[in-house]
């Protein structure tokens, strides 16, 4: 009997070897030395066990999005993309549970067949449920929390093979970490998302001035929804970005000609050509705003279709929330930092985005109103452009003024760090420590955060 059941075990759950994992961006990567996609609750159990008995991590993937290492390991892989259903759609309390491997690509789609809608989503839908809540994506909009704040229940399968439900009501300690879970407490089986009513948005961007959108920021937070706006370093340059709902019918002034041929394909050449010529910079970011930037332009869609933009090309990103109070002292530091360093170059834009404040342990949002400011340094053709000055000279601003960093975008923070700046930081090491004692979650990521 235990010869057949080892067989059994071996039909059922196959891992792949010489698997090669990259992140979209190509930026971080690992070989897992086994690499699984299970279909089942089962399966994922077995390889559990099958890690347990040889003394392996594992490490869940989901869309592989993360600008990061926290999704690498030379362990065991097991990437949800075939745990994707919609389980089930309670239209009454407008909420819907998915396995935790859907992309919200899908799932956007599938809740509009059900007159229903995410209230806000990130920049990318190609991800999984579980991971968009496991390193805390956001977007924009003062009324609106990280994803993770849609989160209503879920459930979590442990190292140890039980599973829990977890909600405001049951595991309740448990629920606030693993809203935000970091991929450190378990498998993350399905998600409850609470929705809203299928929206239309109506997307207007203008150009602006630094000056004037730091100056009246309460007036532009007050008058959009769904307002951040971008701004082009080595200028004053800004465009504003409002997404309010409305319920004007579908309409867009976006041209592919702009959009791809000149926004994707020239800026890819000339920033290629500024690799050797870094003064040209400050030129191509004046350039692009005066070619794309500097006029009106309005788009009306469903809401996702607004929420969701392009990537343009391979990208080095850090992303940090510091106190929305402190938005306009931190963003003109960077400025003057620029300023007096003409070497130091950035590429267009500085994504400048608000979030309300919660109460989930490991949000950068955790009990206060937040600016997320995200820089970029592009990657022409999979080329390399020198950034550390940059990212430090931006690390040390954000720092300064009280800043966290999103989870899933790369950071030099360590513990000392993260016990600063979240007082539930004990909290959750404590929870997980409890949920996976030997460490079976854990990375070189996650090394740095917890030890």
């Amino acid at each position: 009997m235990p010869m057949g059941h080892e067989l059994l075990v071996l039909v059922q759950v196959h891992g792949q070897g010489g698997v090669r994992f990259q992140n979209w961006a190509k930026t971080y990567g690992s070989s897992p030395e086994l690499y699984f996609q299970p279909t089942s609750v089962e399966e994922i159990r077995e390889i559990l066990d099958m890690a347990r008995q040889r003394d392996k991590r594992v490490k869940v993937v989901g869309g592989g999005h993360s600008p990061s290492d926290i999704a690498c390991t030379d362990d065991f892989m097991i990437q949800m993309g075939k745990m994707n259903r919609v389980l089930k759609v309670d239209k009454e309390k407008q909420q819907v549970t998915v396995e935790g491997g859907i992309f919200l690509s899908d799932l956007n789609i599938e809740l509009s067949k059900h007159g229903l809608a995410l209230a806000n989503l990130g920049a990318v839908s190609e991800v999984a449920a579980a991971g968009v809540i496991g390193t805390g994506t956001h977007n924009t909009g003062i009324k609106h929390g990280i994803l993770p704040t849609q989160v209503v229940a879920l459930t979590l399968l442990t190292a140890s093979g039980d599973i829990l439900e977890c909600s405001e009501s049951i595991n309740a300690d448990i629920f606030q970490a693993a809203r935000l879970h970091l991929g450190c407490l378990g498998v993350v089986l399905t998600v409850t998302f609470q929705c809203v009513p299928q929206f239309h948005l109506h997307e207007v961007a203008f150009p602006s001035t630094l000056t004037e959108v730091l100056d009246h920021l309460d007036d532009h937070l007050q008058r959009s929804q769904y307002f951040r706006f971008l701004w082009f370093p080595h200028s004053e340059n800004v465009s504003v970005i409002y997404q309010d709902p409305t319920n004007k019918p579908p309409s867009s002034s976006a041209s592919w000609w702009w959009d791809y041929a000149v926004g994707y394909y020239l800026l890819e050449f000339l920033l290629w050509i500024s690799t050797f010529v870094p003064s040209l910079v400050c030129w191509i970011n004046r350039f692009f705003f005066w070619l794309l930037f500097s006029s009106r332009v309005e788009n009306i869609a469903i809401s996702y279709k607004i929420f969701n933009y392009e990537c343009r090309f391979k990208q080095h990103v850090q992303d940090w929330a510091i106190p929305i109070e402190k938005t306009k002292e931190a963003l003109l530091e960077l400025k003057a930092a620029l300023e007096n360093n003409p070497k130091m170059v950035a590429h267009y834009p500085v994504e400048v985005r608000f979030v309300r404040g919660d109460e989930i342990w490991l949000s950068p949002c955790f009990q206060r109103d937040s600016c997320y400011m995200n820089i970029i340094m592009y990657r022409p053709y999979g080329k390399n452009v020198p950034r550390l000055n940059y990212w430090l000279t931006y690390e040390g601003i954000m720092k300064k003024h009280g800043g966290r960093p999103h989870w899933a975008k790369a950071h030099s923070c360590t513990r000392k760090d993260f016990e600063k700046m979240y007082p539930a930081f004990p909290k959750f090491c404590s929870v997980r420590e409890k949920l996976d004692p030997m460490g079976m979650f854990l990375n070189t990521y996650l090394e740095k955060v917890f030890y």
